[in-house]
C-alpha cells in the first residue's frame, strides 16, 4: 500500500507542493519539536558520517586542529568504523521518524532508544576526548529526548 504522501508526488495540479507537505504532516505523528530536534540528531550524525568515512584526511585535519597531520592517513579506517557508528545512530532516528499509524509510543521508544545512544556517546567523548563533544552530541540529543518525554 503506497502512503499518502508518494500518492499525491504523482498529481499533475498546481497543488502538488503542498498536497505533499499537508500528507506529510499527517504522516507524523510525533510533535513537530519532536520531530525537529530528532531530525536536526539525525542529520549531524549523517554529517560525522560523511565526514569520518569519506573526508577524514581532508574535513578531520580542519576540524580536529589538535592532531598530528600525519594521524589522519594511519586513522582512517578507524574513522571509518566510527563514522559507520554514526550512522546506524542517524538511520535509527530516521526510522523513528518514519513510523506512521497511531503507533505514536512505539515510534517515541524507538527515538528515546536512538537519542539515548546519542547522549550516552556525547558524556563518553566529554570524558574520554573533549568536553565540545558533550555540546555538539549530547545536548541536542538531551534536548530531543526531554521533547519526546514531554511530548512537545
Amino acid at each position: 500500500d503506497t502512503p499518502r504522501y508518494l500518492k499525491s508526488w504523482n498529481t499533475s495540479s498546481s497543488d502538488t507542493f503542498i498536497s505533499l507537505c499537508s500528507s506529510l504532516t499527517e504522516h507524523f505523528i510525533m510533535p513537530i519539536l519532536s520531530i525537529i530536534l530528532i531530525g536536526f540528531v539525525a542529520l549531524l550524525h549523517f554529517y560525522f558520517l560523511w565526514s569520518e568515512m569519506f573526508a577524514w584526511e581532508t574535513k578531520g585535519p580542519k576540524v580536529f586542529r589538535n592532531f598530528p597531520k600525519d594521524l589522519f592517513p594511519k586513522t582512517k579506517s578507524m574513522a571509518a568504523n566510527q563514522g559507520l557508528y554514526n550512522g546506524f545512530l542517524a538511520a535509527g532516528l530516521v526510522w523513528s521518524l518514519l513510523i506512521s499509524g497511531d503507533d505514536e509510543l512505539w515510534a517515541s521508544r524507538i527515538a528515546i532508544y536512538f537519542l539515548s545512544c546519542v547522549l550516552v556517546a556525547g558524556l563518553y567523548g566529554a570524558v574520554s576526548v573533549s568536553k565540545r563533544i558533550f555540546y555538539v552530541q549530547g545536548v541536542p540529543a538531551l534536548m530531543g529526548l526531554l521533547a519526546v518525554q514531554l511530548g512537545i
